[in-house]
């Protein structure tokens, strides 16, 4: 199965819709996923993103479906679009059903969106 993809300038788009807490239902309208570690997180990152290290799976792996809903809109983060991929795709195969990668990463974001983030 093919994981569709976000443009950073995509994902710009969502966190001014996504991200205006007045205008929110109850619950979030996309959930965002920052698939990155730690000390990547330190040096730039993007608010409204819960971060999920990969190379810390056995942590959250077993309560994704507590920590996740399966049927809101998700969009995965990383450095440069590798790492999320492969979580959406994990993501799909644990049954969620709208995810989304979000291409070239926070690399790309920092360069073509808002050049106040890192670059690492």
């Amino acid at each position: 199965m093919a994981i569709s993809q976000v443009s950073v300038h995509e994902l710009v788009n969502y966190l001014n819709q996504n991200l205006d807490r007045d205008n929110l239902p109850d619950a979030l309208a996309v959930q965002l996923i920052d698939v990155r570690e730690p000390e990547e997180l330190a040096i730039a990152h993007l608010d409204g993103f819960i971060n999920l290290p990969l190379s810390q799976f056995a942590n959250w792996g077993n309560q994704i479906h507590s920590l996740l809903d399966r049927d809101t809109e998700t969009l995965v983060l990383c450095h440069h679009g590798v790492r999320s991929m492969q979580m959406c795709q994990w993501l799909v195969q644990q049954g969620f059903t709208n995810v989304k990668n979000i291409a070239h990463g926070i690399d790309a974001y920092s360069q073509l969106v808002d050049d106040s983030i890192p670059v690492y």
